[in-house]
């Protein structure tokens, strides 16, 4: 039987965070989160590559490039790339370490949803689609949702999550409908966020020790 305070047998949890280069050298590492294993950015990379040639595919299909100019292409090829690249990454150890450590602040994840918002605004702006309505509703189902996430007893964090993802999700589908070639947009966009990005959990790593006798 597992102990209350430890991992089952083959597992521990790992919240060390190795150091990196102090100023611009080592700000990649701190933002994609530090001591990424080979494994760990082989899984980042060939998930990002995959989901994006699926995602480019299906805008394809749906003509979501023909109408738009070529800042449009650039900002939805961004979207496309951030945030299929943003769910994977967001849910490795290095980044729950990093962005759930001691001296990281609810100010700092609060700080890095704010800065999607330019993504919501982006939408009606450069994409011309969802409307003003869209970017507002969105906006406030998404700090609503962060600021309710934080709040709540890290116990109820990932339920609370969770729950709020598939409302988020559902207002879009049932009243804020976006054109086919953007349906997947707010379904990737809420995961990353709520669940991916602000749902603390503990880095668990193989452990080859045995249980003590």
């Amino acid at each position: 039987m597992t102990r209350p305070d430890r991992a089952p047998t083959g597992v521990r949890i790992d919240w060390a965070i190795p150091s990196t280069p102090p100023g611009p050298r080592g700000a990649p590492r701190r933002f994609f989160g530090p001591g990424t294993t080979r494994a760990e950015a082989a899984v980042q990379a060939l998930g990002t590559a995959v989901g994006s040639a699926l995602l480019t595919t299906h805008v394809t299909l749906t003509s979501g490039w023909t109408p738009l100019s070529p800042l449009g292409v650039v900002v939805l090829g961004v979207l496309v790339l951030d945030l299929v690249g943003g769910v994977v990454t967001n849910a490795t150890n290095p980044a729950k370490r990093w962005y759930h450590r001691d001296d990281a602040t609810a100010g700092h994840r609060v700080g890095f949803v704010v800065a999607h918002l330019l993504y919501v605004v982006a939408v009606p702006t450069v994409l011309g689609a969802g409307g003003w309505m869209w970017a507002a509703v969105n906006s406030v189902l998404l700090l609503g949702s962060t600021f309710a996430i934080e709040a709540v007893p890290v116990e109820l964090k990932r339920p609370v999550a969770f729950a709020l993802y598939v409302v988020a999700v559902l207002v879009n589908l049932t009243w804020l409908p976006l054109p086919p070639s953007l349906v997947w947009l707010p379904v990737l966009f809420f995961l990353k966020l709520l669940v991916c990005h602000l749902v603390p959990e503990a880095p668990l790593v193989r452990d080859s020790r045995q249980e003590p006798r």
